[in-house]
């Protein structure tokens, strides 16, 4: 599972302390910066995410947008208090990601930062090795499933959906990561294929622990 590092710049040091600490919650490496000058020296380490504020001593967060953009294509969600949607425009105009308008839950920032990572960074699968799952064996090399000597059917999307999650057990996956691996980017359907695809999964290989995440996705346990 990939230790994301996160940017958060943001020069109110409470609430900069409070998404950290939300942040950190996931595993992930959060380094905050409360001035945009500061920040701007990390820009050739980039991170795997930005979290900018806009209004901050030192540089503000269009400048330092600019400047990240300039550097690597690393995403930034913006953060602010102003004017949301002269803000939301600006932003985007200037290449940011995704925008969020203060005042916010730290859980809405982490889920958006979570949406966010899993799409630029879509887990790897390893297609090499068996995978011995509550007496089933998944060969992803083969594209096959067997339970004992038992060879059990399942469709192309079926096989894709067993294959990743079963490589990423305990891990949660976003229907955009499930769907971008299963049915590709330039998939434009409904996130219900993903459910539909999980009820046939569940219904063929009942022993398979595979976890509803509401508003998020899936994920397979150990049981």
């Amino acid at each position: 599972m990939t230790q994301f590092i996160v940017n958060l710049v943001e020069d109110e040091e409470n609430l900069g302390k409070v998404i950290k600490a939300y942040m950190e919650k996931e595993g992930w490496e959060v380094n905050h910066y409360t001035d945009g000058k500061k920040a701007s020296e990390e820009i050739s380490n980039p991170p795997h995410l930005w979290i900018l504020d806009i209004m901050l001593p030192g540089m503000d967060g269009y400048q330092l947008l600019k400047s990240i953009k300039a550097e690597a294509d690393t995403p930034v969600i913006f953060i602010s208090a102003r004017d949301k949607d002269l803000d939301r425009v600006l932003g985007l105009e200037l290449g940011s990601d995704d925008y969020l308008a203060k005042p916010f839950l730290p859980e809405e920032l982490v889920i958006r930062a979570k949406k966010m990572l899993t799409r630029v960074y879509p887990p790897e699968v390893n297609e090499k090795d068996d995978i011995e799952l509550n007496g089933y064996i998944i060969d992803p090399t083969s594209r096959t499933v067997h339970d004992g000597s038992e060879h059990i059917e399942l469709t192309t999307k079926e096989m894709d959906l067993v294959i990743l999650l079963t490589s990423h057990i305990g891990e949660a996956l976003s229907r955009e990561t499930i769907i971008e691996y299963v049915w590709g980017t330039d998939y434009f359907g409904s996130e219900r294929a993903v459910d539909d695809v999980v009820r046939r999964v569940r219904k063929k290989l009942p022993r398979i622990h595979l976890e509803t995440l509401y508003g998020y996705g899936y994920r397979v346990l150990l049981s």
